[in-house]
């Protein structure tokens, strides 16, 4: 060891101390850049109450543990003097080896394993994000506040086995576009931005946003192919709830979300079914936004959710998808309470096959444009043989609607659904069976963060303290 080097870990030392658990207790940034320096595996490395402004990142080794004294108290950021590149900026998501790996306060070492970041709060204003990860395995943080960075929040790449819950982020990423602000493009950020998720779980974690300008927003959970991720109980005000597009997503459960926004999982022609059957099961939220959910994709299921729109901001379909190629599915769509849908509740731009609509209940008001087409959209060259319309409830008040926006929909087996001032009923025969329509069982649970929302049909409130 140089002369340099031993001088700084004995100046580190002067305010570090060993705890009576064998953790190491830092109480400054000299001490806490020496000890994650120093750090082997099995390390537990105590951040004092108190501002750690580093001037680069710190790179944290497998079965390192930093925690701080709490949120709040212990607060890492940087110093005045070091500022990352806006210019990297949005970064090449998939293209990880342009990745610009500079702008980040904490660093997983590639391919570390089993990291814990706990009960602190990262800031960076100046930073392109809080967290960074390559290739890493058993990753775990948890209370943590994130708050105010360039782009996002935690950054990772094919990240197996992690754990992110009780955490807020606040203002967690922005949109850019060529190293510049993106004020009417670009590519906006994620509080957790994870490409090749596997085998991972997201809980209980906030997403807040304060920040108006055009380009100061981010997306809560954003991804490029997750397989076996579970994300629920989380509160999410961010500019997209969760964007998990075009990658080959496979078992992906979503529930018990509070979701402000959309959920965004379009794949090209729908994508493959995996042999478990599933893509993705969307199931106990309650969704505010009537652009709810982007489409298309094949293995989906969407049930027991509360869709709770306001009536005066009728912009969206609950589900809309976009592209042009015939998409195979299936999807079903059931036991869903459909308060106030705007345009409608579906509408699929590309044709699709396999579609079963049964035992939700849905209740069209009048809207403020006003809206009079149909609540179902779908391509003419749609395969109707393979759609059923089966036991659901469907009232227009104020405004009749069409059920249907095209006569070939009409194609579709139509059974059993109780409509009331519905008025394309030539289309279709809609046989009664005299078996119930609407909800098999009566909706109620609760979501978001710690369960704060309880949801019990169409009514919502704030859950009662335990």
């Amino acid at each position: 060891m140089n002369r340099l080097a031993f001088l700084i870990l004995s100046l580190a030392g002067l305010f570090t101390m060993a705890t009576p658990a064998g953790a190491q207790r830092v109480a400054s940034v000299e001490a806490l850049v020496a000890a994650v320096a120093e750090g082997k595996s099995g390390a537990v490395i105590e951040l004092a109450q108190g501002t750690f402004k580093l001037t680069q990142p710190l790179d944290l080794k497998s079965g390192v543990t930093l925690k701080g004294a709490g949120i709040g108290k212990t607060i890492v950021t940087h110093a005045e003097t070091w500022k990352a590149n806006p210019a990297t900026l949005p970064d090449p998501e998939t293209q990880h080896a342009k990745f610009d790996r500079s702008g980040y306060l904490l660093r997983c070492v590639n391919n570390a394993k089993d990291i814990t970041v706990s009960h602190l709060t990262l800031t960076g204003p100046r930073m392109h994000g809080a967290i960074f990860g390559f290739a890493n395995e058993g990753l775990h943080f948890h209370d943590l506040r994130i708050e105010d960075f360039m782009n996002n929040g935690i950054r990772t790449y094919a990240m197996k086995r992690v754990k992110i819950h009780d955490c807020t982020f606040v203002d967690a990423g922005q949109r850019w576009e060529k190293g510049q602000p993106g004020l009417k493009g670009g590519i906006t950020g994620g509080g957790v931005f994870g490409i090749w998720m596997s085998d991972t779980e997201i809980w209980n974690n906030r997403f807040l946003i304060t920040k108006k300008a055009p380009n100061e927003h981010y997306y809560g959970v954003k991804g490029r192919e997750a397989r076996r991720v579970h994300i629920h109980h989380n509160t999410i005000e961010a500019g997209f709830s969760i964007e998990l597009p075009f990658e080959g997503d496979e078992d992906v459960e979503i529930d018990h979300n509070i979701l402000l926004s959309a959920v965004s999982i379009p794949k090209h022609a729908g994508g493959p079914v995996p042999k478990s059957g599933r893509t993705f099961h969307i199931h106990h939220n309650y969704f505010r936004d009537g652009y709810s959910i982007e489409f298309v994709r094949n293995g989906v299921e969407i049930d027991h959710n509360l869709f709770d729109f306001d009536a005066a901001k009728d912009g969206g379909n609950l589900i809309s998808a976009f592209g042009n190629v015939p998409a195979k599915g299936p999807a079903k769509f059931h036991n869903n309470l459909v308060s106030s849908p705007g345009r409608g509740v579906m509408w699929m731009n590309e044709a699709y096959a396999q579609l079963e609509v049964r035992n939700n209940h849905i209740i069209a008001r009048a809207t403020k444009t006003p809206r009079t087409e149909g609540l179902f959209g779908f391509n003419e060259k749609s395969d109707f043989t393979t759609f059923r319309f089966t036991d659901n409830i469907i009232e227009c008040v104020g405004t009749a609607r069409p059920l249907f926006r095209n006569d070939a929909s009409g194609g579709a087996l139509v059974e059993n659904n109780q409509l009331t001032n519905v008025t394309d009923t030539m289309r279709y025969a809609n046989k009664q069976t005299g078996t119930p329509a609407g909800l098999e069982q009566p909706l109620k649970f609760q979501c978001g963060v710690n369960g704060e929302l309880t949801v019990d049909g169409w009514k919502t409130s704030k859950t009662a303290a335990k």
